[in-house]
């Protein structure tokens, strides 16, 4: 069963169940909250609708990856969230939940806002031990505050560095692009770690690209990766339903070719955020999510049937 049969899993027999979840190597998981969103709301909806765009990959080969995650993925549906007003108490279940998954399973998650990919880390940390991270983004999501709060969708990378989840020297962050004083907007960069901005990749494509992903697996190499993707690393006109909309951002295709040239990094999750369907225009942004996601599982899937995807260095 593919990733698209489960658009309607809450009311279909096509739904691949919990029980039988357990056989599965990967799992698909929703994480539907936004309540740490500074723009525009509405991300909590996503991952129903990525789930429903994904159904016309329901059959597919991946053309560069030669396989299906079809026989390999279960979807364990969407996660079970209190309506707090406390963060803090929501990132607690949320962290809960993804260890008892990650424990069993290779895991990509459906956001839900940025701030929950702090939980996500702290649950693959606990897991895992320090992580190399990489991360599409429009925005550097290394401010100190939140908005005069001390955490939000903002502030999760900063944090994470801080609390010793990710390596500073081995965390890579493409498509920044976005306003903000420079101590946070290259944070990253100060810190050891690599910046590759929309403007330096502007008209690059393909084999063009080469040299930005290059270093990437030579700066990670075998470290244990987490790779987390705000759909706003597109452009507006790739993916206009996002909360935070930032013109100049990076093309479907050059997100697809850093994707299908890092599946050998010894990745142990994904997470894909900031996809609001509200905002969207003729699915454009959740199908550009379900693409990444499948085609991020795709590759994953060739490693684990052994299908000729070198390992990084």
């Amino acid at each position: 069963m593919s990733m698209g049969q489960f658009a309607y899993a809450n009311n279909s027999d096509r739904f691949l169940g919990v029980s039988q979840l357990a056989a599965q190597p990967f799992a698909l998981i929703g994480v539907p909250f936004d309540g740490a969103v500074t723009n525009r709301p509405g991300a909590r909806f996503a991952p129903q609708e990525i789930r429903r765009a994904s159904l016309m990959l329901c059959d597919g080969v991946h053309p560069h990856f030669g396989v299906s995650p079809i026989a390999h993925l279960g979807d364990a549906l969407d996660m079970r969230l209190p309506n707090a007003s406390s963060l803090a108490e929501v990132r607690r279940h949320i962290q809960t939940q993804a260890a008892t998954w990650m424990a069993q399973h290779h895991c990509v998650f459906l956001g839900g806002d940025h701030s929950v990919t702090l939980p996500l880390l702290r649950a693959a940390r606990a897991q895992y031990g320090e992580l190399a991270l990489v991360h599409f983004d429009a925005h550097c999501d290394t401010w100190q505050d939140h908005f005069g709060e001390p955490s939000g969708h903002g502030t999760w990378t900063y944090e994470a560095i801080r609390e010793g989840l990710v390596s500073p020297a081995h965390t890579v962050q493409i498509g920044l692009r976005s306003s903000g004083e420079r101590s946070a907007r290259e944070y990253v960069q100060d810190q050891g770690g690599l910046i590759f901005t929309a403007r330096q990749m502007r008209g690059l494509d393909g084999a063009a690209l080469q040299p930005f992903i290059t270093q990437i697996l030579q700066r990670i190499g075998r470290r244990h990766c987490y790779l987390t993707l705000d759909i706003d690393c597109l452009d507006p006109a790739f993916a206009p339903g996002t909360g935070t909309p930032e013109p100049g951002g990076m093309s479907s295709s050059q997100v697809l070719t850093f994707l299908e040239e890092l599946a050998p990094l010894n990745m142990v999750g994904m997470d894909c955020v900031e996809v609001a369907p509200a905002y969207d225009h003729a699915e454009l942004t959740s199908h550009a999510a379900a693409t990444f996601v499948w085609t991020y599982l795709c590759g994953q899937v060739a490693k684990h049937l052994n299908f000729g995807v070198d390992h990084a260095a």
